[in-house]
């Protein structure tokens, strides 16, 4: 999930207004549900990706196209697409494949767990953009009604990475999502780069590291006027926090003597960039960075360095919820805000409770967004079911895949993200993200089980004064004698020799994470296809490593998500090439 919405100011008879369209839009769900799917057809039902699934008959008019659509279409996956959308993405297939409206670029997902990120195409088509336009502008006023503009302190530090622009072989362009705001120029950019404290230069920039330095900078020259800090994801920010308790004393410095070292800003349009807004030497701003970083404890540092700002926003949810803990004590009391359910896609649902903590963060369905159906998600068969329901079908308590079919030449394809249906808001259905699905049959645990089984794990760590777990993923390791699950955990702040750890203790760990993972890894295990869980203790640092691999395989950092589920091997290699210690149980 990521949100790109922006927060221009509206005045209180626009914010009405847009929140009416929503009410309105809610409130009649399955009939706008139906009106969407026909636009999309009326369009599109002679691209050669549909006709290759209707061999000699059409799909009707009206609601017997809706009805024909779904006997016929059948449920999609990335893999399905991948070779069409390299295709187009080379210039030797024409776009019109997928869809007749033009194609603008391609969006880039974060692709952390197999290093090959997927490529969204993105046509400019007006229904979408027009239910676009609605989910981010409902964002908008729903922020602004929490937290009216001021005209004095109206910054913020957005760290935000936009200058990564591919170009592929047909001449299209590929980025971030959460990119094309900034690199689209067929609309006006200014008012969302007016937001940011920091110049264009540093967030159109190449490097995510020099980047991320200058945000902070910026950031903390201009501290009396930041009034939010922002990131697409939790783990945005604490990486960025991770770089400032890292670097201070430099920071320090820059803002000191208002001058940048060519030696550590290597990027000549970033560093003259935040030089001009540095303004010359600050030390009194130093001064007072100087007196709380020097003294070594961050609880609360957001509060501390930004004292005006009101809230933080980015998404805490799915496997972000693992960082919320951390961020709240980063945060020392500063609101902190869930985005929305946007993805590459399309938009998905609107957060309307922000200031809900992630546990009991939930998102109403945009009826108007796309297509949308409900694949039923049984954990114990996770695989098996291929009967959807549609948006007036669900079930309060239900799981669900979410299932889109889009303005812009998806066709019934799996989002992969599971869903529980908590209710309806007016008679849009109302979600909690879950987890994300399992990827084939060979999957025997999921992200929600590895977050309860670190979880845990960290409350052990506690009882016995042993650091804090920063990082893990799991790896189903398939080549050795016997096929078991391999954790990869990075622990900080620990008194404990790894390598030379009790016996007693390393099983109670393997066993207390072994029993929150869910039924079908238990009775896989129970059946003997499993063998012994082995923990692998890693350096610390080792999953920015990481991060930097990813980004250099083309994950934007502006999408960037630690893997939880690892399905690549170069990804294993390299955490098994900073390995302290690994036990087995």
């Amino acid at each position: 999930m990521a949100t790109t919405t922006t927060t221009t100011t509206k005045t209180a008879a626009e914010l009405d207004d847009v929140l009416i369209r929503f009410e309105e839009a809610t409130r009649d769900a399955y009939r706008l549900q139906l009106q969407t799917l026909r636009t999309i057809l009326e369009r599109h039902a002679t691209v050669d990706y549909l006709q290759r699934h209707l061999p000699g008959c059409s799909l009707g008019d009206g609601d017997e196209a809706v009805s024909s659509f779904r006997r016929l279409i059948p449920l999609s996956s990335y893999d399905d697409y991948a070779d069409l959308i390299q295709r187009i993405a080379d210039g030797s297939e024409s776009p019109a494949a997928l869809s007749l409206d033009p194609l603008l670029c391609f969006f880039y997902s974060s692709g952390t767990s197999t290093m090959s990120p997927k490529m969204i195409p993105f046509f400019e088509s007006m229904p979408a953009k027009t239910s676009s336009s609605l989910a981010h502008q409902c964002s908008s006023a729903l922020l602004q009604r929490l937290f009216p503009p001021r005209q004095s302190i109206s910054k913020v530090l957005w760290f935000l990475y936009a200058g990564k622009i591919i170009e592929t072989k047909g001449g299209f362009r590929a980025m971030a999502a959460t990119a094309f705001p900034f690199q689209n120029k067929r609309s006006s950019s200014t008012p969302l780069l007016s937001m940011c404290v920091s110049p264009p230069a540093v967030i159109l920039g190449s490097d995510n590291y020099q980047q991320m330095y200058c945000h902070l900078l910026c950031g903390l020259r201009c501290s009396a006027s930041i009034d939010a800090i922002r990131a697409p994801y939790a783990v945005g920010l604490i990486r960025a926090i991770h770089l400032l308790e890292s670097k201070w004393e430099q920071l320090c410095n820059d803002i000191e003597f208002g001058f940048l070292s060519s030696e550590f800003i290597t990027d000549s349009s970033m560093r003259e960039a935040v030089q001009e807004l540095l303004g010359g030497p600050r030390p009194e701003i130093a001064k007072v960075i100087r007196g709380f970083c020097s003294k070594g404890k961050w609880e609360g540092v957001l509060r501390e360095l930004w004292p005006e700002a009101r809230y933080i926003a980015c998404v805490t949810t799915g496997s972000m919820e693992q960082y919320y803990p951390k961020l709240r004590y980063y945060a020392g009391g500063i609101p902190i805000l869930c985005g929305d359910y946007f993805s590459s896609e399309c938009s998905v649902g609107i957060n309307i409770n922000r200031l809900s903590p992630p546990e009991s963060t939930s998102f109403v369905i945009i009826p108007t967004a796309a297509y949308f159906e409900f694949l039923p998600f049984r954990p114990e068969t996770p695989l098996e079911t291929n009967e959807t329901v549609d948006i007036s079908g669900v079930e309060i308590g239900e799981l669900y895949e979410i299932v889109v079919t889009t303005y812009r030449g998806l066709y019934r394809y799996c989002l992969g993200d599971i869903v529980k249906v908590i209710g309806f808001y007016n008679s849009s259905p109302e979600v909690k993200f879950i987890t994300r699905a399992p990827k084939n049959s060979s999957e025997i645990f999921t992200e929600s089980d590895l977050m309860l089984a670190m979880e845990n794990f960290q409350l052990m760590l506690n009882e016995n004064e042993m650091g804090e777990v920063v990082e893990y993923a799991g790896y189903l390791e398939l080549d050795s004698k016997q096929q078991h699950l391999v954790m990869f955990v990075e622990i900080i702040n620990t008194c404990m020799d790894w390598t030379n750890c009790d016996c007693d203790f390393v099983n109670k760990c393997c066993h207390l994470i072994e029993g929150c993972l869910g039924s079908v890894y238990q009775v896989r295990k129970a059946g003997g296809s499993l063998g012994c869980l082995e923990i692998v203790i890693v350096r610390p640092g080792s999953f920015e490593g990481l991060a930097m691999v990813a980004m250099e395989n083309g994950a934007p950092a502006n999408q960037y998500k630690p893997p939880k589920i690892i399905r690549n091997l170069k990804l294993v290699s390299s955490l098994r090439k900073c390995v302290i210690a690994s036990y087995c149980y």
